[in-house]
C-alpha cells in the first residue's frame, strides 16, 4: 500500500472537511490521486444516504432569502435526523449555502433543481453528500420543500421565519401601483401576514382554492354528524359548518392574529388604502419541521 503524505491528507481533509482516517483510507484506495479520493469520499456519503433512507428528517432548518428590493425571495427546508447534527457547525454552514442557493438557482420550484445549483464552486448535492457522510446522518432537501417568488409588477413579497427556525412562510401580494408597494405600511403589513401564515397554517388562499374533493368530505362529515337533527334544517346546519371550516381554513376569511376583529383579507385592503391603492395577496407557501 502506498506511503501517503501528510500534507496531502491534510489537504483532502480541507477540502473535503471529512476525518483524518477517512481521508487517509480514501487516498490510499485512490493510489494518492485526489480527485479519485474526492470521489470515493463523495460515494461513501452517498452510501450513507442510501443506507438511512427509511430514517425520519424531524429535524432542521427552515431557510428564507428575499432580495433587497424585496421583488424576488425564496424559502426552503434543510432536513436532518436529529437536534445534535441540526446544531452543528456543519450543519450551519450547509444552511448559509442553501440560502445562497435559493438566491442563485435558476428554478423557482423543485428541491432537486435547488441541488443542482453551484454555490461557491460546488453542486449543493456535493455539498449535501460531503455533509452526509461526515455526519452519518440523513440530510436531505424535499423536492416539495422549495419555492421562489418573483414579482412581474408592482407588489411585494413578505417572508417569515419563527425564533426556532422551524416554520416559516412566504407571500406574495399585488398592488396597484408602485407607490403603494414601496410604503412602510404595507411592508409591515406583508410580514405580518407571513407572520399570521406561519401561525395559523391555512389550507388555501380562499374557498376557489381548496379541492372540491376536500369540500366534498367535510361536507360529508357534517351531514354525518347531524344527521339525527330534523330534515328541514339539516342542510342550514351544514351549510353553517362549512362556513367555519371556510372561515378557519382559507387565508383571506381567517381572523388575523394580531387583531381578531378582522379578516386577513380586511388589513390588507386597510393597509393598502393608508398607502393610497389596493392590494391582494395571490399565493403563499408555508413549510415546517417537525
Amino acid at each position: 500500500m502506498a506511503e501517503i503524505p501528510a500534507s496531502l491528507v491534510m489537504k483532502l481533509r480541507k477540502m473535503s472537511r471529512q476525518g483524518m482516517m477517512d481521508c487517509k483510507k480514501a487516498l490510499q484506495e485512490a493510489n494518492g490521486d485526489i480527485e479519485r479520493a474526492m470521489g470515493i469520499l463523495r460515494k461513501k456519503g452517498l452510501a450513507t444516504l442510501t443506507k438511512r433512507a427509511e430514517r425520519e428528517t424531524t429535524e432542521g432548518t427552515v431557510v428564507a432569502w428575499e432580495n433587497a428590493d424585496g421583488r424576488m425571495a425564496g424559502i426552503a427546508v434543510l432536513r436532518c435526523e436529529t437536534d445534535f447534527v441540526a446544531k452543528s457547525d456543519d450543519f450551519v454552514q450547509m444552511v448559509e449555502a442553501v440560502k445562497r442557493g435559493v438566491q442563485q438557482c435558476k428554478a423557482d420550484e423543485g428541491g432537486d433543481r435547488l441541488l443542482e445549483t453551484i454555490v461557491d464552486g460546488k453542486k449543493l448535492n456535493d455539498m449535501l453528500t460531503g455533509l452526509v457522510s461526515r455526519t452519518g446522518e440523513k440530510v436531505q432537501l424535499v423536492k416539495e420543500e422549495y419555492a421562489r417568488y418573483k414579482l412581474d409588477g408592482p407588489g411585494l413579497i413578505g417572508t417569515y421565519i419563527h425564533f426556532n427556525e422551524k416554520v416559516g412562510s412566504m407571500v406574495q401580494i399585488e398592488t396597484g401601483d408602485e407607490a403603494t408597494a414601496a410604503s412602510d405600511v404595507l411592508k409591515q403589513t406583508a410580514s405580518d401576514i407571513a407572520m399570521h401564515i406561519t401561525a395559523t397554517k391555512p389550507l388555501a388562499l380562499d374557498k376557489e382554492a381548496i379541492s372540491p374533493e376536500i369540500i366534498a368530505q367535510e361536507r360529508a362529515i357534517f351531514a354525518e354528524q347531524v344527521k339525527n337533527k330534523p330534515a328541514n334544517i339539516i342542510d342550514k346546519i351544514v351549510e353553517g359548518k362549512m362556513k367555519k371550516f371556510f372561515d378557519e381554513n382559507c387565508l383571506v376569511e381567517q381572523r388575523f392574529v394580531k387583531d381578531d376583529s378582522k379578516t386577513v383579507a380586511q388589513v390588507l385592503a386597510e393597509a393598502a388604502k393608508h398607502a393610497g391603492g389596493e392590494a391582494q395577496i395571490t399565493r403563499f407557501v408555508r413549510y415546517e419541521v417537525g
